[in-house]
């Protein structure tokens, strides 16, 4: 339980990072970051949710119309459809974190159907494991959230 807990601290200090946020630096790339806050934002609400997928494939993925815009390799410049809302994107993140506690509670020590590696660096074989390295990521796109708003500020 302590992962899942780990998990809400996560979620609030990247909604703590949208806070100051405004709605016309959702859309900025400056030069030097691969994407946008939007991206950002949609990406960690994707990937946690392809990753509980992963691990438990009973999990029924929320918004699965999302992951075609927020999967890693995409792009904002590559989007032919309207991307979610600022609002739809802040509602999904806010009530991921209950959601997902939910389905995992009991099921974090489950061996995952096939162990999942980072490289030659790193392998996963337990739902605990994943869910673990779904919050490090969500950590390394909260920073860049955080970068991305101090770069655009007085550019919307």
């Amino acid at each position: 339980m302590e992962t899942l807990g780990q998990l809400n601290f996560a979620r609030i200090y990247t909604q703590g990072r949208l806070q100051s946020v405004k709605d016309g630096q959702w859309d900025i790339q400056p030069e030097g970051f691969h994407n946008t806050i939007r991206w950002n934002v949609g990406h960690i609400f994707v990937s946690m949710e392809s990753l509980i997928h992963r691990g438990v494939p009973e999990y029924e993925i929320s918004h699965p119309e999302w992951m075609s815009l927020f999967a890693p390799g995409t792009k904002p410049s590559d989007w032919t459809v309207d991307p979610p809302t600022n609002e739809q994107l802040l509602s999904a993140l806010a009530e991921q974190p209950a959601r997902v506690k939910e389905f995992l509670t009991g099921k974090l020590d489950q061996q995952m159907p096939d162990v999942m590696s980072i490289g030659k660096f790193h392998d996963m074989a337990t739902v605990e494991a994943v869910i673990q390295f779904a919050i490090w990521h969500e950590g390394i796109h909260a920073g860049i959230i955080f970068a991305l708003n101090k770069v655009t500020a007085g550019l919307e």
